[in-house]
Formats: C-alpha cells, structure tokens, sequence
C-alpha cells in the first residue's frame, strides 16, 4: 500500500482511492465539530454564492471570508462555535477559502474523500486504513496556494497513526510530513507559528488555534457521500478514537 502526501493542492492533481483532505485551521476541523453537534450532512461549495443558493429553513450556512463569517451567513468558520451550534438534523452548508475548494480537487478523481484534521486524526486514519486498496493520499489544504505548516504536521500524524495499522510504501510528501510531526512534540507548537495562525490572530480570532490542536478527540469523520448542485455531500462516519497515553 503507498501513502502519499501531497503539500499543497495543485491543478492536474488526480487519485485512484482514498484521499484525507486537510485543513486544519480551520475547515475540516470545523466540519468535524458540526457533525459532532448533530449536523445531519455536510454541504461543501467552491463559493460563497453557490453556498447561499442553498439557504432553507432547514439549512445554515457556515464559512468565512478573510477569516470572518462571511454577510448573511450563519456561522462562521470557527470550531468552538461549532461544537456548541443547534445543528442537529440540519444539513449545513459550508464555504471557506482553502478547505472546502481543496475537498472539490481531490473529489474529482478519488474513490473516497474524507475530512481529517487533528481533531479526529486517529478516526479518520482507521477509516482511510480499511478503505483503501492502493493507496493512501493526504491532501493538504495549504494557504491560498502556498505550504502551511500547521496542515503538513497534521498529515504527519495522520502518516503515524497509518503505519501503526499497516505497512506503506512512502513517498517523498509523506517522508516530510514525518519529518515535520517528529519536529515538534507539541501540536500547538506548530500550529501557532503558522500563517493561517497568524492571520487569525489579526481578527482576533487566535483561541480557535488550542482547539485545532487537540489530537484524537473526536470520532466524527466527515465522508464523502454525494452531490447537489455545486455541493459536495459528506455525512458523518464514526470510528473510536485512540485511547490516549
């Protein structure tokens, strides 16, 4: 079996199995959290506007823009928020800049696409363990086009937890993405010296940052399912977390 990391997300990219789509500050750890608040389904649009031709009664609408939720939207794009929002049974639509465009890349060719971030890095793992045939991928989200560090040290956790299950082949992404996760024992270490860190911090949003580096604390995994319209649908698929040391 190969695993392999792609850094950041480029045109051209294709996949033949599974994908774990990454961004963890904050998108995919944000989608985790409404799931674990109830959400019924995950709704992920390449824009803002296709987001809000989704508005219903029985739907929100959740994203950001520079880092803020966006003008008529419901939520922004913050874990903490979502954890505690009234969700349940509700299908929420979700727009961001670098996580649900980088989910719409990899859904163009993979077999399976699901959300990881730390959060619930070692049910997502599992879940990509036992679907795949030939391969392992971690896309990383990045930031508008460039490497963050915060999303190659979370697909290096991924890429640990993967070994501990199976035997891959690696690939040079997935030897940096290691590297990287052995750098830094602590989680929030290199989440907080990232850009997407420092950006939140100018909005005054930086308490997001502990809660993106909390590892293996939720069992709700994001899974590719479907499509309406422009929207990709993920519904929740749950795995036991690690126990934890």
């Amino acid at each position: 079996m190969r695993l392999r990391v792609d850094l950041v997300p480029q045109e051209g990219l294709s996949y033949l199995d599974v994908v774990l789509v990454v961004d963890v500050i904050r998108a995919t750890t944000t989608a985790a959290a409404f799931l674990e608040a109830g959400a019924r389904a995950l709704y992920l649009t390449p824009s803002l506007e296709s987001a809000r031709a989704f508005r219903d009664s029985d739907v929100v609408l959740a994203g950001e823009e520079g880092g803020l939720r966006p003008a008529g939207f419901d939520y922004g794009n913050s874990p903490r928020e979502a954890r505690e929002a009234p969700v349940g049974g509700k299908i929420v639509v979700m727009s961001t800049t670098n996580g649900t465009r980088t989910a719409h890349l990899a859904a163009r060719s993979a077999k399976h696409v699901l959300l990881a971030s730390l959060y619930n890095a070692h049910a997502a793992a599992r879940l990509a363990h036992q679907l795949a045939t030939e391969e392992v991928a971690i896309l990383c989200a990045g930031k508008e086009g460039r490497i963050g560090l915060d999303d190659v040290y979370t697909a290096g956790v991924l890429a640990e937890y993967l070994q501990i299950m199976g035997s891959y082949e690696l690939e040079d992404g997935a030897l940096i993405a290691l590297t990287t996760r052995r750098t830094y024992p602590d989680p929030l270490e290199p989440l907080s010296l990232s850009a997407a860190a420092g950006a939140l911090r100018q909005v005054g949003l930086e308490a997001d940052v502990p809660f993106c580096a909390q590892v293996a604390v939720s069992p709700a995994v994001g899974m590719l399912s479907g499509r309406v319209g422009e929207a990709l649908i993920f519904e929740r698929v749950q795995h036991p977390v690690a126990p934890q040391a």
